[in-house]
This record gives C-alpha cells, structure tokens and sequence, in this order.
C-alpha cells in the first residue's frame, strides 16, 4: 500500500484492478435459502397510512414484559420481501461484485420461489428443497429474526447428491476458487454434510488450495458439544483448504467458551486479539470477528482491526454481516492481506445497510474513496 493512500484509498485502487481484469474465480455457496420479511412494530397508528416505529429492542422488550399475564397486540408492517438465508444474501453480494457463481440450497422445489428469480437468472442454482420463512423485526438497535425452519431438514448430503449425482457434486467443488458453507446452527444435518465433503469431496479436488468460508450462525441454540464438534470438523478442512472461519462478536464468545478462552470486551485492540486466540485453538488460516463498528481478523501474519463506516440510521441491517462476509472473502481471493480484506468487508455492509441493496465493484470503488 502506498504510503500516500489511506487504507479505503488503497483498497479502492486494488478493487479497481480487479473490475478492469476481470473475476478472480468462480464461487460454490451453500446450502440454506429463506424467504425474507422484513418488518417493523407499529409503537403508534394515526391513520390508515401513517404510523410511529417502535425504534428499539429495549421499548419492544417492556411492552412484552408489561403484557405479562394479559394480553397485547403487536401490528407489524412488512417494508419489503427479499431472499433470505445466510447464503443467498452472501452469494447475492458476490455476484454483484462480478463473480459467477453457483449456488445449492433450499430456494424452492419443484419451481424456483418467486423470491429468487433474479439471482436464479444470475447464478447457476441447484435448488434442493422448499425455502424456510423469516421475519426479521428491525430496531435501530439490533433485529429479532423468527423463523419456520421446517424445509432445513432436507438439506442433507442423500439430497445434494440426488441434484448432483454422477461426480456433479465433485465438479461444482472442483471449479470453484472460493467456497462457503454457512448457516450451520439452522440446518440440522450439516456436520454430516461437512464430513461427508472432507470424507468424499475434498481428496479429490486437485491444484492449488481453495478458500473456504464457514459461518456458525448464531450457535446459541446449539450445545456445546455440538459446537465443539463441529469445531474440530471444521479444522479438519485446513488439510484440503484455506479456512476462514467467521464470526460476529457474540458468537466469537460463544466459540471462545467453547473452546476455553475469555471474552474480550468489545475494543477493536481485544476483538483482533480474540480472533487470534480462536485461531490459535483451531489451527486454520483465517478468523475475522465483525462486531456492528468494525472488524479483527488473525491470520499466520497477526492480527489486527479496522474501523467501520458505521451507521446509526440503517436502511436495512438483516443481512449486513453476510455482505460483510462477501466482502472479506473477496479481499482474501484476490490476494489482499488481512487489513485491505477487512475494508472490503466493512465497506461491503457499509454500503448495504444504507443504501438497503448489494454494491457492485464500481459501488464500492466510489464508496471506499469517500471514506477517510
């Protein structure tokens, strides 16, 4: 990086590179897909057409706990329907910065859902399933995602392979310069869908290391026994890849538990310093930990944080760590070290949450040179 840039300078200049060359490869996402609603809570109506938004978590919370043996009504508004899931939103945001890609998952079955036409148009998709439904209740503060997960359990490897048969599931892994593998916690089968690739999949795959990506997913409904064997799976794949391993700050404590390390406080300095710790635990290449202000990441380099451009009036928040993750995989593809890879990825969700849709490369460009 030259002296002369900031680093958003820098990482724009790179970016520029890359849109004038060309994509770096092609990318394998999978294997969740949800139908998203997203909505707000009405605190007041006026009219028919106007209302109040209960704007945060804590106002939601005591009008729950205030209706504690009565009863009360809750009006949600619905602001739009999108695609959902961890790896529809991840995948959306890498095909936007110009990366073909294929996509296998639960995004409709027999027919495509409507949700997905677009990204059906863009991406190779190999749907295997019906899609699970969320909605996402949005604060200013935070979201609460419920969800009807009954379709995740079809995402089994018997499934894959049925859509994939005759070495297609071989193939697909075998083109792909970039694979992530995402929303473990919600899709029951997927420790199992993880051996099986390591076991049938990954011995088989020639040339040079892959990146490989792994998001939990908000583990806290899982138990620690679970967590920690998937842990140890997911090492497992350092042999055959280069592995990220992703996480936002509550999980990278919920991880640190698990495998016996303190949480840090939430300090860029103590966040780098986490994700250097679980690294350490895990042996793989690569932990990046993105709280809502910015982001730690370790590799065999070090460790170290980049500031967000953050926003306290978001658009849109329900999928700004999975652009976060499209970001960072990015950078890590194209060769950037750990600080040029972290700006990709808080630019990445930066631009998402305001302006409430994916950036193309030529979006990011033009944001990162706003930045400081």
């Amino acid at each position: 990086m030259s002296n002369s840039l900031s680093l958003p300078q820098a990482t724009a200049q790179r970016l520029s590179e890359i849109a004038a060359s060309g994509s770096p490869g092609n990318a394998l996402v999978g294997f969740d897909g949800f139908v998203d609603a997203i909505i707000h809570i009405v605190d007041k109506r006026f009219s028919a057409t106007e209302y109040s938004r209960m704007e945060n978590m804590t106002s939601f919370g005591e009008r729950i706990v205030a209706a504690a043996g009565l009863s009360m009504n809750f009006e949600f508004v619905t602001q739009m329907l999108k695609l959902g899931g961890n790896g529809p939103i991840m995948a959306n945001a890498l095909l936007n910065m110009g990366m073909p890609l294929t996509y296998v998952g639960n995004l409709g079955s027999p027919a495509i859902h409507p949700v997905f036409e677009d990204f059906n148009s863009r991406a190779r998709v190999i749907s295997i399933a019906e899609p699970g439904y969320t909605d996402a209740l949005e604060f200013t503060d935070g979201k609460l995602m419920c969800g009807k997960h009954e379709s995740l359990k079809e995402v089994t490897w018997e499934n894959i392979l049925a859509h994939l048969p005759n070495g297609e599931a071989q193939k697909v892994f075998a083109e792909a310069s970039l694979i992530a593998m995402v929303n473990w916690t919600m899709l029951p089968a997927m420790t199992e869908v993880f051996r099986k690739i390591l076991a049938d999949v990954a011995p088989t795959l020639e040339g040079q290391k892959r990146w490989i990506f792994f998001d939990l997913a908000d583990p806290a409904k899982r138990t620690s026994d679970d967590i920690a064997e998937v842990l140890g799976v997911i090492a497992e794949f350092e042999k055959f890849f280069n592995v990220i391993l992703g996480l936002n700050f509550n999980e990278s404590c919920q991880i640190g538990e698990v495998l016996g390390i303190p949480a840090p406080d939430q300090t860029p300095e103590a966040v780098a310093a986490h994700a250097a710790s679980i690294r350490g635990k895990l042996n793989v290449h690569t932990v990046v930990v993105h709280p809502s202000k910015f982001a730690g990441a370790a590799d065999e380099s070090g460790a170290l944080s980049v500031a967000g451009p953050y926003t306290d009036r978001p658009r849109i928040t329900t999928g700004a760590g999975d652009h976060f993750n499209a970001g960072f995989c990015f950078g890590r593809l194209i060769g950037c070290d750990i600080a040029m890879s972290l700006e990709i990825g808080v630019a990445t969700s930066g631009y998402y949450v305001r302006n409430a849709e994916s950036p193309t490369l030529e979006n990011l460009i033009t944001f990162l040179n706003t930045l400081e």
